[in-house]
């Protein structure tokens, strides 16, 4: 299994992560502490995949539960009550994380580290198991002390 993203190249996911999620939904968001993760979910979740290449490679998860991406994708959509994580929250959702990870790519640009995303995958339900060969690094982000959701960094720097 390769190591986790290197430290420096936290920031940029964080910066990103923090900023469009308070621009798109009004909630000031707070860190927590990283920590390497299995990726593993047990209750009721709703991941959005993000594949990146370039400089770095590797899989960016944005977790949360159900509930956390309906809350969100309300948010989203100017307060249109969200029952059901339908075609239309999903695809808010989707656009929420390109936001995040295009805005990724522009600071790393900024940096001089070329970096591509793909088009956003979701997967939703409970008992999830994924595996990449890169460890992960779980970064959890919190809204008045509640965990709204995680960005899950199984990014490595090409050898």
């Amino acid at each position: 299994m390769m190591k986790p993203i290197d430290v420096k190249h936290i920031n940029p996911f964080l910066q990103s992560a923090i900023s469009i999620v308070e621009q798109t939904t009004m909630m000031k968001m707070t860190v927590g502490k990283p920590v390497v993760s299995v990726l593993e979910f047990g209750e009721d979740k709703f991941i959005l995949q993000v594949g990146v290449t370039g400089v770095l490679k590797g899989q960016v998860l944005i977790v949360m539960s159900t509930d956390s991406a309906k809350g969100l994708a309300s948010k989203m959509m100017m307060g249109m009550p969200v029952e059901q994580l339908d075609d239309m929250a999903t695809s808010a959702l989707g656009e929420l994380s390109n936001m995040i990870m295009g805005n990724t790519a522009t600071i790393f640009s900024t940096q001089g580290i070329h970096m591509d995303i793909t088009p956003p995958m979701s997967v939703s339900g409970s008992n999830l198991r994924m595996q990449t060969n890169v460890q992960a690094l779980s970064i959890p982000l919190s809204f008045e002390g509640n965990e709204i959701m995680a960005l899950y960094l199984c990014v490595s720097e090409e050898a």
